[in-house]
C-alpha cells in the first residue's frame, strides 16, 4: 500500500493529527481531504504529467501533496502554518521532487517562484478564495491552470453566464484570464473536520490570449466592479454613483444608447465583450 493511500485513509489522517497534537485553526480555513475518489478526480482533471511543475497552495498534512509528487515533475507547496511544517516534513519525507515553504501565498513573490509554466492546484481556504486566485491571475506568473477546491457557490460564480442570479465582478475577472469548467462536487464528509457548505474541484484553463482587448484593462475591471457594486441599482445609477469614475447621468445614457444597450439596464445583463466596449466609450470622458 502506498504512503498516499494510508494517508487518505480517514483513521490514519485522524492517528497522525493526534501524533503531532494539531489543531485546527479557523483562521486559515483547514479542512484535510480523506475522499481518495475526490483525490483522483483533482489529479485527473488537472491533466498532471511528469513533465509538470506544480504550485499547491495550502498542503495541509500533504494528502494531496503526495498524489501530486507522484504524478509531477516537481511540486512546490506552500504551506502558511508553521505548525504543519514538521508533519509535512514527515509525509513527504520520501520524496525528491518537492520543495516546502513556509509562508503566506498572497506575500509570495510568485513571478519568482519558476521559470517553469505552472499548474497551480489547492484545496483553497474558503475566506480567502477570491485574493488567492485573483493574485495568481495577476501576479506574471507563468501559469498554465489552476485547479482549486472551492465552495460550490463561489465555483458556480465563476462560470456563470449573464443575466444570472450568479453573475458578477468575479465571473467577468475569471472569464477574462481563463476558462472555467466544474470536474466534480464534494460534499462535506469527504473532509476532515466537516465545513458547512458544500464544495467543488473548478479548472480554470489560463487563456493564450485574453477574449477582449480594452484600451484599460484596469480601467474595464474599475467599471466592472462599479456595475456591481450596488447590484439592484440600474447600471448607470451604479456607474453615476462611484466617485472613482465621476460620470455624470446624461454621458452614461448617451454611451448606453450607442451601444444599442437601455438605460435601464442593470450590470448582471452585460457580458465580457459589452464591457470592454463600455469602458472604451466611457475612458475618454473620465
Amino acid at each position: 500500500m502506498k504512503d498516499t493511500e494510508k494517508l487518505i485513509n480517514p483513521q490514519n489522517t485522524i492517528a497522525l493529527i493526534k501524533e503531532y497534537e494539531f489543531s485546527f485553526k479557523k483562521r486559515f480555513g483547514q479542512n484535510f481531504l480523506i475522499d481518495s475518489h475526490v483525490l483522483d478526480k483533482i489529479i485527473q482533471g488537472a491533466g498532471i504529467t511528469k513533465e509538470d511543475t506544480v504550485l499547491e497552495i495550502g498542503p495541509g498534512i500533504g494528502t494531496l501533496t503526495q498524489a501530486l509528487c507522484e504524478a509531477a515533475g516537481e511540486v512546490i507547496a506552500v504551506e502558511i502554518d508553521q505548525d504543519l511544517i514538521p508533519i509535512l516534513e514527515k509525509t513527504l519525507g520520501s520524496y525528491q521532487n518537492v520543495r516546502i515553504i513556509n509562508q503566506d501565498i498572497l506575500k509570495l513573490n510568485l513571478g519568482q517562484l519558476s521559470e517553469k509554466p505552472l499548474k497551480v492546484v489547492a484545496n483553497l481556504p474558503y475566506y480567502i478564495t477570491t485574493p488567492i486566485i485573483m493574485g495568481l491571475f495577476e501576479s506574471g506568473a507563468p501559469l498554465v491552470s489552476i485547479t482549486v477546491m472551492v465552495q460550490k457557490e463561489v465555483a458556480e460564480r465563476m462560470q456563470a453566464a449573464p443575466g444570472g442570479k450568479d453573475y458578477g465582478a468575479l465571473s467577468l475577472a475569471v472569464q477574462y484570464y481563463a476558462e472555467a469548467q466544474v470536474i466534480a462536487n464534494v460534499p462535506p464528509n469527504c473532509f476532515i473536520p466537516r465545513p458547512n457548505v458544500g464544495s467543488a474541484v473548478i479548472r480554470l484553463t489560463k487563456h493564450l490570449e485574453p477574449p477582449v482587448k480594452p484600451r484599460d484593462e484596469a480601467f474595464m475591471f474599475r467599471v466592472i466592479r462599479a456595475a456591481f457594486g450596488q447590484r439592484r441599482k440600474t447600471l448607470v445609477n451604479a456607474l453615476r454613483n462611484d466617485q472613482n469614475l465621476s460620470l455624470g447621468r446624461e454621458q452614461l445614457e448617451a454611451v448606453l444608447s450607442e451601444m444599442g444597450l437601455p438605460a435601464t439596464v442593470r450590470g448582471e445583463r452585460l457580458s465580457l465583450q459589452e464591457f470592454a466596449e463600455l469602458s472604451d466609450r466611457l475612458l475618454g470622458q473620465v
